[in-house]
């Protein structure tokens, strides 16, 4: 794609000019506290998975200490996700996840990476592209994400667009 193309695309003034209605407004902030609710069961269910598999268990003082939140706090946040039908809890054996809450943990890591690979391919550090995915990965839409991976789709290396390709 030529650089007057892209310009075109990507516009900042036609950014800056676009009008939305109260409703969409109002829906754009819906989402976003929808999308804030849900953040905390994908980390959860993330690092829950995380260390399953490093560990073969997840115990609260180890969720505790990598989320850096108190133990009341990831007591509460465990009640609310078993209530989900997201983890059980065994006495004496830890957190396990069920099929549900090993789904959502896999969707968010995914997000995650793709996020990544995408700020990674724009020129961020792959340090600053974590740090980043871990706020990003929870508000983009489905559509962003499809448009993330088309454009992954088109790049080799982070280096350009492949030779020969078409949008």
């Amino acid at each position: 794609m030529s650089k007057a193309a892209r310009q075109r695309l990507f516009s900042p003034e036609d950014a800056a000019t676009e009008t939305t209605s109260p409703s969409d407004r109002a829906e754009s902030f819906r989402q976003t506290r929808e999308a804030h609710r849900a953040e905390t069961a994908d980390d959860y269910a993330e690092l829950i998975a995380d260390l399953i598999d490093e560990h073969g268990e997840a115990r609260s003082v180890d969720v505790a200490e990598r989320l850096g939140v108190s133990h009341a706090t990831v007591a509460k946040t465990l009640t609310r996700l078993q209530q989900q039908g997201l983890i059980v809890r065994r006495p004496y054996r830890g957190i396990f996840l069920t099929d549900a809450g090993r789904r959502l943990a896999e969707e968010a890591r995914g997000r995650h990476r793709l996020v990544v690979a995408f700020l990674v391919s724009l020129g961020v550090s792959a340090e600053a592209a974590h740090h980043d995915a871990e706020g990003i990965e929870h508000h983009v839409s489905q559509e962003t994400l499809s448009a993330f991976k088309r454009f992954l789709a088109n790049y080799e290396c982070c280096k350009g667009p492949r030779s020969g390709s078409r949008r």
